[in-house]
């Protein structure tokens, strides 16, 4: 009994280890000047990462093509694989693949079509996120936008 009481703490601290490392984590917030990002154009403004086990649960808020409020959850591991993502009615599933400490692939995708694929950088310092991203417009258009994010 004690040991596997031991192996079950060494386990949960090893995660929570590994998550605490990760930059990724914790609340960012879109910082609109940087670059200017135009009216109408859809955007997540705040983006929250937290350790949900051993996966990570991202919670999504901004603003849709029509100018009204979004809000969606993903719970899933930057492993590159497609984990749902709930509440957002641009997406329907999304996978993360983690590259390097500081780098991450994006990719989005609504009834198997790919709408959203990206890169995410957070700099040196843990202050700022960058996130590239290149996708289809509401008019079927390839566009490509650079969104910068502050932690919070």
């Amino acid at each position: 009994m004690k040991l596997r009481l031991a192996a079950l703490l060494f386990a949960t601290l090893n995660v929570t280890l590994c998550f605490a490392a990760d930059p990724n984590l914790g609340t960012w917030k879109l910082n609109e000047t940087q670059p200017k990002i135009e009216s109408g154009f859809p955007r997540t403004t705040t983006v929250v990462y937290e350790a949900a086990g051993d996966h990570v649960k991202a919670t999504f808020d901004g603003i849709g093509y029509d100018g009204e409020a979004t809000h969606g959850q993903w719970l899933g591991k930057f492993d590159g694989k497609d984990y749902p993502v709930v509440g957002d009615h641009y997406a329907d599933m999304r996978s993360m693949k983690q590259i390097d400490d500081h780098t991450m692939e994006l990719t989005i995708t609504k009834g198997g079509k790919v709408t959203l694929s990206g890169l995410v950088v957070v700099a040196g310092d843990g202050k700022t996120r960058t996130l590239t991203t290149n996708g289809i417009d509401a008019e079927g258009r390839k566009v490509q936008r650079i969104f910068v994010y502050d932690k919070q």
